[in-house]
């Protein structure tokens, strides 16, 4: 299951997005950021700060310091955003494409049925979510919301 921690990092990542539309990426206060998306400010500060380590924001000092995305926000997919806080994407170790390590009880790993099922997971879920950037979800918040029409 995906963390609150990485949830609120999407969160925090996608409201820069939406910020910073095509222009120049401008840094924004952690309070503001942390307001827009009632994220708890001391754990913000915290998840931007693994996210500057991972280098997908940089920070700025001063008055008009802050946060702001490292890369322009169609360079930057939810996978990325996910491994950097709650690291692989696979769900066992054995089917890791960058943490990868053999499981301790694995008889052989060649002709495991679980790990041949979960290396289909996650190459599924890496597949939709190196597909979806930042742009494109910011994008998608942006829009208003369409009412169905009734009977």
């Amino acid at each position: 299951m995906l963390t609150s921690k990485a949830k609120y990092a999407l969160r925090a990542m996608i409201d820069l997005a939406a910020q910073t539309g095509d222009g120049p990426r401008r840094p924004f206060f952690i309070g503001d950021i942390a307001q827009r998306q009632d994220i708890p400010r001391r754990f913000l500060e915290n998840i931007l700060l693994e996210l500057r380590k991972h280098g997908l924001v940089v920070s700025h000092r001063g008055k008009a310091g802050g946060y702001a995305l490292a890369r322009a926000p169609d360079l930057i997919t939810f996978a990325d955003i996910i491994r950097a806080i709650d690291g692989p994407l696979a769900l066992t170790p054995c089917t890791s494409r960058t943490a990868y390590q053999r499981c301790e009880d694995c008889r052989d790993e060649a002709s495991c049925a679980i790990r041949k099922t979960l290396v289909q997971v996650r190459d599924s879920t890496a597949t939709i979510l190196e597909a979806r950037t930042l742009a494109s979800a910011a994008a998608d918040t942006a829009q208003p919301k369409r009412r169905k029409s009734g009977s």
